[in-house]
């Protein structure tokens, strides 16, 4: 037997062992030992395979142009104060505007001047006289506008893949749709309820100022002063773990934003030893911090988290270190699931959840039997049609394509790729594909064959003449495949992910494998004519 063969027989049969090494997670599961099992990782299902939850998040978008608008009063108050100009009082309005009331024309000169030098997309409208004073009215450009709803969403989208990645969903899918909409898929999730409250919890932490000089009782009837809000601190009793609702009034205005978050862990309270998460600043949130403390020493600052009041301490002193706290009776879980969604980073807009929709396994299963049954129906019929028009070269033909299917499923588990039912369905077409590349190798050898040539010389023939076509069809569905996994979205990836994978399993097989047995048995056994 030649070198050449040997070392092709042994090419082909190291891919073949690491295929099979491959798959052995998957066809062994907890039978393997620890290193096989680290070493490779079985085929992952998709959503439609092995059940999980399908989820479709809105993404309130006016909310983060309201919030765009509340940072920059916020900023522009202190930009005045900076400049020692005096102003009366800085508010947002209705339809993306933003008020500033000052008190005469040099002021109301100086604004404009800061307005275009740190916010240029603040388009400014005509003034208001309003008895002594000038109201000065800018409005947010359209193209600011859109930008920011934009990265609304986008931020959404990336946040929403932060708190995924922690929640250890191993093949999620989380892809921008129309209308502002997130979808989520997240293959078997195990506590449904827990995804939910994670995901759909916008986590938009607030730090506010109480309004001292406000009655909550009379706030609760109605009774609410301009520029402040109603909210309910939460409250949790230790001994019943009861929880009740206080009312508290706050200024409407957000004096710091968790956005400004470094980090946020979970520790424990070594006095009432309960868990409370702790959270630290970066630098600019902790300069900011540091700005709110120092002036509002003896005064109460509500912490919000999702417009609920976690706590609202008095600030005792300045703190410069800019890190804080929230407390407030929590599970272990509930402080857990809390440190993520501020560490994963808070949501630009609140979302909403639109869609909720939960995949059973047992449809999973049913649909893979029938796939798995698919994919076998759709074998035999090739098998027999190549042992019945090719005989024993139809043989080679068979080998080739059972090969061809080993190596697509260990190539799906080398790339951790996700097997959907889509997938399947290109399994099933690269079936019928594999053997493309083989009948015309044996067309092309049976031409060879009728026009005298022998047996070794007529195989060397075909499989040469045959090469560049072989290649050109199948490249050109291989480009095509690409295409789909580039912009097709969920089960057109799918599809085009094993069809890619099948595409080069079966161009390994019928050129590369087919030609190693056919050298074998004719240098082997001398055979002069050809089963074709």
């Amino acid at each position: 037997m030649s070198k050449s063969i040997k070392m092709r027989g042994s090419l082909v049969l190291i891919c073949l062992v690491l295929a099979i090494f491959a798959l052995g997670p998957t066809l062994f599961g907890k039978g393997l030992p620890g290193w096989w099992k680290e070493a490779f990782d079985p085929i992952h299902l998709g959503l439609d395979l092995q059940g999980g939850m399908h989820l479709v998040l809105g993404v309130e978008v006016d909310k983060a142009v309201e919030s765009r608008l509340d940072t920059i009063a916020d900023q522009t108050e202190s930009l005045l104060r900076e400049e020692d100009i005096i102003f009366k009082r800085v508010s947002r309005l209705s339809e993306e505007r933003l008020a500033v009331t000052v008190y005469d024309q040099e002021a109301a000169a100086s604004l404009d001047r800061i307005m275009e030098e740190n916010y240029p997309s603040m388009e400014p409208l005509p003034a208001e006289k309003e008895g002594s004073t000038i109201q000065k009215v800018y409005r947010l450009s359209e193209q600011e506008s859109a930008a920011v709803r934009d990265y609304a969403v986008r931020q959404a989208l990336e946040t929403m893949r932060n708190r995924v990645d922690q929640f250890g969903v191993s093949e999620p899918t989380l892809q921008r749709q129309s209308g502002n909409r997130i979808l989520i898929q997240l293959p078997g999730i195990k506590d449904p309820e827990r995804a939910v409250a994670l995901l759909g919890k916008t986590a938009r932490l607030e730090f506010k100022m109480v309004a001292e000089e406000v009655n909550p009782q009379e706030a609760v009837k109605g009774t609410l002063p301009a520029g402040t809000e109603l909210l309910y601190e939460r409250r949790v009793d230790a001994r019943s773990g009861a929880v009740t609702e206080i009312p508290i009034v706050v200024q409407d205005k957000t004096v710091l934003t968790g956005d400004l978050l470094s980090d946020a862990q979970v520790r424990i309270d070594t006095q009432f030893n309960e868990p409370y998460v702790a959270m630290d600043f970066n630098s600019v949130g902790a300069k900011r911090f540091d700005q709110i403390t120092a002036a509002n020493v003896g005064k109460r600052m509500a912490i919000i988290l999702d417009d609920t009041v976690y706590s609202a301490p008095v600030i005792r002193e300045r703190i410069s270190g800019g890190s804080a706290q929230i407390s407030g009776a929590f599970t272990e879980q509930e402080a857990t699931d809390l440190a993520i969604v501020l560490r994963a980073g808070s949501l630009p807009a609140p979302v909403q959840i639109l869609e909720d929709r939960t995949v059973g396994p047992s449809l999973g299963m049913d649909s893979i039997r029938k796939g798995i049954f698919s994919v076998i129906i759709g074998g035999i019929l090739v098998i027999l049609a190549m042992v019945i028009y090719y005989r024993l070269s139809g043989i080679v033909a068979n080998l080739a394509l059972v090969l061809n299917l080993i190596f697509i499923m260990a190539l799906l588990s080398l790339l951790q790729a996700t097997l959907t039912l889509p997938g399947i369905a290109g399994i099933v077409l690269t079936v019928g594909m594999a053997v493309d590349a083989n009948v015309l190798i044996f067309e092309r050898i049976r031409e060879e064959l009728r026009l005298g040539k022998t047996a070794r010389a007529a195989l060397d023939a075909g499989y040469s003449k045959a090469f560049l076509t072989i290649i050109d069809a199948n490249i050109t569905t291989l480009i095509a495949a690409l295409v789909l996994f580039q912009f097709g979205t969920g089960p057109v990836k799918g599809f085009a992910v094993t069809l890619s994978i099948g595409i080069l399993a079966s161009l390994f097989t019928a050129i590369f494998v087919s030609r190693v047995v056919f050298d074998f048995f004719l240098e082997r056994r001398q055979i002069k004519r050809l089963s074709i």
